[in-house]
């Protein structure tokens, strides 16, 4: 009997081992090298590398595009993905046809997803432009224009994100007891009042991971950017993912590219412990 507690005691460790492995190698170990890239330059250690990024307008500006895009995206993906969870979770006759082209956005990948878009938001001879012509509007530059390209970003990230998000608040919304819903429509509450008094406040743990997973995805969006518009035009979708990405494949300067995704790293453990601070559900 000793040895087979021996052997069950060690089980669950060696079942986990080969992921936590993976995770250390192509996680940990990367966020512990780029911390420690940025405080190198020529074998030495110093704090150089930071005052030349604080004193270049470029990483600025981008600090500027990166916030003003999430401040727009993330609650407006948050938001949408619980209208499509709602609208998932009636009971009505063929809704899991409605789940099925709810949820198909997200089984095409990023990168051919945005390629698709890129090609229906052509100035020239795109969708987009040809149905403004239809009805008589003027072409717009949708990834060539300052005023267009950062929405037309949050577009394509969004079309594919939310169907993504949808799913874990409809795997919650499942988990909410039907009778709460009888009992609140007894005693006479509307449509609202059982939405911010019953379903959000037992969502909220469901929210919260969706809040925190979709502000680290979307702080870190990178393929949109790099595909449709290279961070042009005149940097308006410049995010900070994009300037590291550039620093070090473009540049050859690895110490700044691993300034930035540290200063980006901070920028999202504070973004998620505030989200986490506010949301967290307290004990009673």
């Amino acid at each position: 009997m000793g040895s087979i507690y021996i052997k069950n005691k060690w089980l669950p460790y060696l079942l986990v081992a080969p992921i936590v492995i993976l995770i250390c190698l192509f996680k940990i170990y990367p966020i512990v090298d780029s911390v420690i890239q940025g405080f190198r330059l020529k074998e030495s250690w110093t704090l150089d590398n930071y005052k030349m990024l604080f004193a270049d307008k470029t990483f600025w500006d981008s600090l500027i595009v990166t916030l003003k895009f999430n401040i727009v995206i993330i609650p407006l993906q948050i938001i949408v993905s619980f209208i499509m969870a709602m609208l998932a979770n009636v009971k009505v006759k063929g809704i899991e046809t409605f789940r099925t082209i709810f949820y198909l956005p997200f089984c095409i990948s990023l990168t051919v997803s945005t390629l698709i878009w890129q090609t229906m938001l052509n100035n020239n001879n795109g969708v987009m432009n040809s149905l403004l012509n239809l009805f008589g509007f003027e072409s717009q530059g949708f990834l060539i224009d300052k005023k267009w390209a950062w929405l037309s970003i949050i577009l394509i990230a969004s079309w594919r994100g939310c169907a993504y998000w949808m799913m874990f608040i409809l795997a919650g919304l499942k988990n909410i007891d039907r009778a709460l819903y009888e009992s609140a429509k007894i005693d006479g509450a509307g449509f609202f009042g059982i939405l911010f008094k019953i379903t959000i406040p037992l969502l909220k743990n469901v929210l919260l991971f969706v809040f925190v997973a979709n502000t680290t995805a979307n702080f870190l969006l990178f393929a949109p950017i790099q595909i449709a518009t290279e961070g042009g035009p005149q940097g308006s979708t410049n995010v900070l993912m994009y300037e590291a990405y550039k620093s070090a494949f473009k540049y050859s300067n690895r110490p700044r590219s691993s300034c930035i995704v540290t200063i980006l790293l901070i920028i999202v453990v504070a973004v998620c412990f505030i989200q986490n601070k506010f949301l967290n559900e307290k004990e009673v």
